[in-house]
């Protein structure tokens, strides 16, 4: 019995290097679109130990401020991927220490036009206010439906 194996396997290792070639070119797709929806930066400071605040931008640069709507959501993780909170928008009503009962918007499913904006998160659960336990914690957002992107922060108290 002869075998013949280098003409099959020159075959597939063309076939791997152009599947390859079409992935990589997927995922800077990918990339690319999601940058059209917004753009999350790194947390500050990081890490912390009672309150931290999250940038983010919502649409493209090119974008008109005002006129397109997303639908934004800022959840944060812990390191077993269950979400512990969500973030707050916040306002410059919400940022003023003056008035500490100032409603904040938790960034859940929010209408938002394009621009840069800024999130607040105070350490705690949402649910029922007590203290996360420091660690590492994931946070992700979230424009339109689509995942816009994701980091880790360091809470420590």
């Amino acid at each position: 019995m002869v075998h013949r194996w280098a003409p099959p396997a020159l075959g597939i290792v063309a076939c791997m290097l152009v599947a390859s070639t079409a992935t990589s070119q997927a995922t800077d797709q990918r990339l690319e679109r999601s940058h059209r929806r917004g753009v999350l930066a790194q947390n500050q400071p990081n890490p912390f130990s009672s309150q931290t605040t999250i940038p983010f931008n919502v649409g493209d640069p090119d974008c008109a401020a005002g006129r397109q709507q997303h639908v934004v959501t800022l959840r944060i993780y812990n390191i077993l991927s269950q979400i512990v909170a969500v973030a707050a928008l916040a306002d410059s009503a919400s940022s003023d220490q003056s008035n500490a009962a100032a409603p904040t918007r938790a960034l859940s499913n929010l209408s938002l036009a394009c621009g840069a904006y800024v999130a607040r998160w105070d350490g705690k659960h949402s649910p029922d206010g007590r203290d996360a336990a420091p660690g590492i914690y994931m946070y992700q957002l979230v424009v339109d439906g689509h995942p816009a992107g994701m980091r880790k922060m360091l809470l420590k108290r």
